[in-house]
């Protein structure tokens, strides 16, 4: 009896890696690619913040710049250490839900303080962990000194997959399931 492969037996079955063999090795999906460094990341410059400027002020920047969270430093440079992080949760949590008025509201008063962070050396892997156990959706990355470098958000990790995974992502039919035959019942 002949068995028809299905998709999955594309996927080795240790879990570790996928490795289509038409490929280069670009695009290899297995541990490497966690262990890459955040540099590997589209990342861009952060929002930076002093924690007197007033909400209104950072969801102004945030909305412009279409970035979901501004670092808050010691004085709103990326001269001194990021002391916390503002975030569209915050907006929806600690504002909206509460009825305070974000054009007088100081960042200091809403803002998580000490956010966690990584340092510049860090792996894809620790970006996903923080993202995951913390429960993050953005992740500041500092230097030694604790001053900011750059934010990885969800979408910078996304956008890493979709670049060096196109043919499988971006050649999906235009609906879930158009690529399945359907056939009628009772034909």
């Amino acid at each position: 009896m002949a068995s028809n492969p299905s998709r999955d037996d594309d996927f080795p079955d240790d879990g570790d890696t996928y490795f289509d063999r038409d490929r280069s090795t670009e695009n290899r999906f297995d541990a490497s690619l966690l262990r890459a460094s955040t540099r590997l990341l589209p990342t861009r410059h952060p929002l930076l913040f002093s924690p007197t400027h007033t909400v209104t002020q950072a969801m102004r920047a945030m909305q412009k710049e279409h970035r979901g969270c501004v670092l808050v430093t010691e004085d709103g440079s990326a001269d001194t250490r990021v002391v916390g992080i503002f975030t569209e949760r915050d907006v929806l949590l600690r504002i909206v839900d509460r009825g305070r008025n974000p054009a007088t509201l100081p960042l200091a008063e809403v803002m998580t303080r000490d956010p966690e962070a990584l340092p510049q050396d860090a792996s894809v892997a620790w970006v996903l962990n923080k993202m995951c156990v913390g429960g993050f959706r953005h992740v500041p990355v500092v230097d030694r000194d604790g001053r900011p470098v750059y934010v990885v958000s969800v979408r910078d990790v996304v956008e890493m997959l979709v670049e060096r995974f196109p043919r499988e992502v971006l050649t999906l039919p235009p609906e879930y399931g158009a690529d399945v035959a359907r056939t009628r019942e009772g034909a």
